[in-house]
C-alpha cells in the first residue's frame, strides 16, 4: 500500500476495547503499537497522522488501559496497546493488561505487524526484551522504533542503536527505525516500513 493513497489526516479513534468481543468486526489490516508507558507512543501516533492530540499524550504514564483502535482513512487501523512497565499500577492490573495484550496479539487475524517502541537513550528494559521475545516467539512481524532521538547527539545514534540491538538479540530481518516526534526524523522510514507490512 502507498502512503499517497492513504489520507493520513483522515483518522479518528474508532473504539476502545477491553477484550475480543469489543474488537471491530471487519477485515481492515491492523498495526499494533506497543511500548513502555513513557516511551512516546501517543506522540509517535500523532506525528505519523499529522495531528496534535488524536492520541492523548499524558503526563501520567499508564493512562491507556484499553486497546485503542484508530481508523485511518477507512483503509488501515493503528491499535494502541496499553503501555507496560509502569510501577504505580497494581500487580493485578498489570496481569489484566498482560492478558488483554496477549489475547489481542496472539489471536487477532487482522494484525499485520507490531511497532515495538523503545527509548533510544537507554538500554531496553526487561519488559522491552520480553515483548520482543514474545513477538519473535509468535512470529509476528515486528518493527523496532527507537524514540526520542532528538535527545541524543546524532553522532551517538549508532552506538545507542548497537546497544539496543544487542540487548534485544535483534533479528536483522526486522526493521529498526530511529525516530523523533520533535524533529520528525524517521517519519518516512516509519511509514515505509508500516505500509510495507500490509
Amino acid at each position: 500500500m502507498e502512503e499517497q493513497v492513504l489520507n493520513t489526516h483522515n483518522a479518528d479513534l474508532q473504539l476502545s476495547a477491553a477484550n475480543r468481543s469489543h474488537y471491530p468486526d471487519d477485515d481492515l489490516p491492523e498495526i499494533a503499537l506497543a511500548g513502555r508507558s513513557n516511551v512516546g507512543k501517543s506522540s509517535f501516533i500523532n506525528t505519523l497522522l499529522g495531528r496534535k492530540n488524536l492520541a492523548r499524550t499524558s503526563g501520567k504514564p499508564g493512562k491507556t488501559q484499553l486497546l485503542n483502535f484508530y481508523n485511518i482513512d477507512g483503509k488501515i487501523r493503528f491499535v494502541d496497546v496499553p503501555g507496560y512497565g509502569y510501577a504505580k499500577v497494581s500487580k493485578t492490573e498489570r496481569a489484566k493488561w498482560g492478558k488483554m495484550i496477549e489475547e489481542y496479539l496472539v489471536h487477532r487475524d487482522n494484525l499485520e505487524a507490531v511497532v515495538s517502541l523503545v527509548d533510544l537513550r537507554h538500554a531496553p528494559s526487561k519488559e522491552d526484551v520480553q515483548m520482543y521475545e514474545f513477538l519473535k516467539y509468535y512470529e509476528i512481524p515486528t518493527i523496532i522504533v527507537a524514540t526520542k532521538a532528538d535527545k541524543i547527539p546524532r553522532g551517538k545514534w549508532n552506538k545507542h542503536e548497537a546497544m539496543i540491538k544487542k540487548a534485544l538479540n535483534f533479528d536483522p530481518a526486522d526493521d529498526f527505525i530511529i525516530f523523533s516526534s520533535e524533529t520528525r526524523v524517521g517519519y518516512d522510514a516509519a511509514w515505509d516500513s508500516i505500509l510495507g507490512k500490509l
